[in-house]
């Protein structure tokens, strides 16, 4: 039994010890000079590397994925089959983005971003905007491994009566249905904040039309 347990919080120190090694591209870091298509995935894949599973051995972009968010207007079109600073910054936004949004949720998002920012000539450019966002990266991290601690503890809280070769999987099941559900609820937050920003967006367009 005490060993089961152990491995399961030594998973655990695994998941914090990951957390720790999670790091975005620093604007800093993001190159001044325009980049071709090739270009543009190497330095994507070799930032972005460390936030992929292991075992995942496709590139974290690829062509036909950034030209379908040109298409579909997530992502401004090149310059002569060029991307600039600002399109490597909106496509940091779309990567994390498109793992749990639609694209037509991603465009209400951007749009307006993409509007104001992109290609802006005063000091709240694009780089303003990623700075500001990504500057709460370290509180949030360190608030998310207390809450980890809090629900893995939970987790283990339930499951008393299971037989004992049981138990270290319903532990690491039953934390993982917490960590899934809270997920979930995050998910249709944020759906509902995209509904309300196009549901105001209609009613601006309804009354302009008057």
């Amino acid at each position: 039994m005490e060993i089961s347990m152990a491995t399961t919080e030594e998973l655990l120190q695994t998941i914090l010890q990951s957390l720790e090694k999670v790091e975005y591209i620093k604007s800093e870091d993001i190159p001044n000079i325009d980049l071709y298509m090739d270009q543009v995935l190497t330095f994507m894949d070799r930032k972005l590397r460390s936030a992929v599973r292991p075992q995942t051995e496709d590139r974290v972009l690829t062509k036909t994925m950034i030209n379908n968010y040109a298409k579909n207007k997530l992502l401004p079109p090149p310059e002569k089959k060029r991307y600039s600073r600002e399109h490597l910054l909106m496509l940091i936004f779309i990567y994390y983005f498109k793992n749990i949004l639609s694209i037509s949720d991603i465009q209400t998002l951007l749009g307006p971003i993409t509007e104001k920012y992109f290609k802006s000539v005063t000091e709240k450019d694009m780089t303003y905007i990623y700075q500001e966002v990504f500057s709460m990266e370290q509180s949030q991290i360190r608030y998310l491994e207390k809450d980890l601690m809090r629900r893995f503890k939970s987790a283990g809280e339930i499951f008393e009566d299971a037989d004992p070769e049981d138990k270290e999987f319903l532990h690491q099941f039953s934390f993982i249905c917490l960590l899934s559900f809270d997920v979930y609820m995050k998910k249709m937050i944020i759906e509902n904040m995209i509904d309300h920003m196009n549901s105001s967006k209609d009613t601006d367009s309804s009354k302009k039309d008057k």
